[in-house]
């Protein structure tokens, strides 16, 4: 049923929870995992080194999808691309999810509700809205949500 699931990351509780479940589908389907770490270039701003803070988030993504790596290693799932691609969040996950011809992609969301949703946007909402390819979403745990409905 699934040959190719992507898994973007930001190295969140959610995103784990969303790898773990990703995961679990790959050992089930005999699946290659993707694993996809953006780095958000559209918040950098111009006046300071965004050189500089590219090549630290560069270096923040390479640990966190060579952990996830490993994790799904130890699990017995050895097919597992990584990639750490600057750009767009939901842009460069669907472009990604598309020239990777995934069959998945899973999620983590953040548990906004209410006008933060509205006023920040929600990668994942993107994502939903404009993929061709199925999309798995996995809520974060009640404590990690806790306080989002103000």
């Amino acid at each position: 049923m699934y040959d190719r699931i992507l898994v973007p990351t930001d190295g969140s509780q959610q995103a784990d929870r969303a790898f773990e479940q990703a995961l679990d589908l790959a050992e089930t389907y005999d699946a290659e995992i993707h694993l996809l770490y953006v780095v958000d270039v559209s918040a950098l701003a111009a006046e300071f080194d965004a050189v500089t803070v590219i090549d630290q988030l560069e270096e923040a993504g390479s640990k966190i999808t060579d952990r996830l790596r490993e994790r799904a290693a130890e699990a017995g799932v050895e097919r597992v691309e990584t990639a750490v691609v600057e750009g767009v969040p939901h842009r460069t996950i669907l472009d990604y999810a598309d020239e990777n011809d995934a069959d998945l992609v899973v999620m983590g969301t953040h548990g906004r509700t209410g006008i933060d949703r509205y006023l920040l946007g929600s990668v994942t909402e993107k994502v939903v809205r404009l993929s061709d390819a199925p999309v798995l979403t996995v809520r974060g745990g009640e404590e990690e949500t806790e306080g989002a409905e103000t």
